[in-house]
């Protein structure tokens, strides 16, 4: 998509909420004073226009295409951590900083017409608190447990049993903990009509539950690839370990 100094701010935003993000960095407002262009917001505030559509084309340009489309199961368990950590860990991290704000601003201002959006913003923040938490038990305890077992393996190194006894055991609180966070994410789902703003809603609104749906999709990829994938590598090695 070719941006030039003609295009209206909220315009880009509901082509593609992630504009969102930018024009934040940028301190530009999208939501009460989107139906500005692009030229007359930096005229009017000093920003540089070339930088800004730099920035906007850079989130049009990024493909669809990406890793997530790899072999997962041809990879070893310890680079499974480092893309589970750095692709998703950072991810959550990240988005939550970015998803309370906007919650927080349209739940108070949106609540009398709708209701649910309080609760929308209770529930993400029991998710924030619970998969923080979360994260941390797999960075400490879990993940440096499996990527022990893989250098066993690969160098022939000894091999100490964990104080939990087997990997089985954190496996299945994390699975317990994933399925709270389906459900949850469920509810936030109905809450949210499918994500669905109405019709009339301001781009504040629309961009809070695009960041939603795409917090909750990427939240299902994670979680496969824990459950579906590391997790079995995990048992299967551990498997071979206590009975070579």
């Amino acid at each position: 998509m070719q941006i030039t100094q003609n295009h209206v701010v909220g315009e880009l935003v509901a082509q593609d909420y992630r504009t969102a993000a930018v024009f934040k960095a940028f301190k530009i407002d999208f939501c009460c004073k989107g139906n500005r262009t692009i030229a007359e917001v930096c005229n009017k505030t000093g920003i540089d226009a070339p930088l800004l559509i730099k920035e906007l084309t850079n989130v049009f340009q990024t493909s669809a295409a990406n890793v997530d489309n790899a072999n997962f199961n041809s990879w070893p368990p310890d680079l499974l951590i480092d893309y589970i950590e750095k692709k998703h860990h950072r991810y959550v991290r990240a988005k939550i900083q970015e998803i309370i704000p906007y919650l927080t601003k349209v739940a108070s201002v949106h609540a009398e017409t709708h209701p649910n959006l309080p609760i929308i913003r209770e529930l993400f923040l029991q998710t924030a608190h619970n998969l923080t938490e979360h994260m941390m038990k797999e960075e400490n305890v879990l993940f440096p447990y499996i990527r022990t077992m893989t250098n066993a393996i690969d160098t022939g190194s000894d091999f100490v049993e964990p104080f939990f006894g087997s990997v089985q055991n954190p496996i299945a609180m994390m699975h317990h903990e994933h399925n709270d966070e389906g459900e949850r994410f469920r509810q936030i789902s109905q809450l949210t009509n499918d994500y669905n703003p109405p019709e009339y809603a301001c781009n504040t609104f629309r961009v809070t539950f695009a960041l939603l749906k795409e917090f909750e999709e990427d939240l299902h990829r994670h979680i496969h690839l824990e459950n579906n994938v590391l997790f079995p590598k995990a048992i299967e090695l551990e498997n071979h370990l206590c009975h070579a």
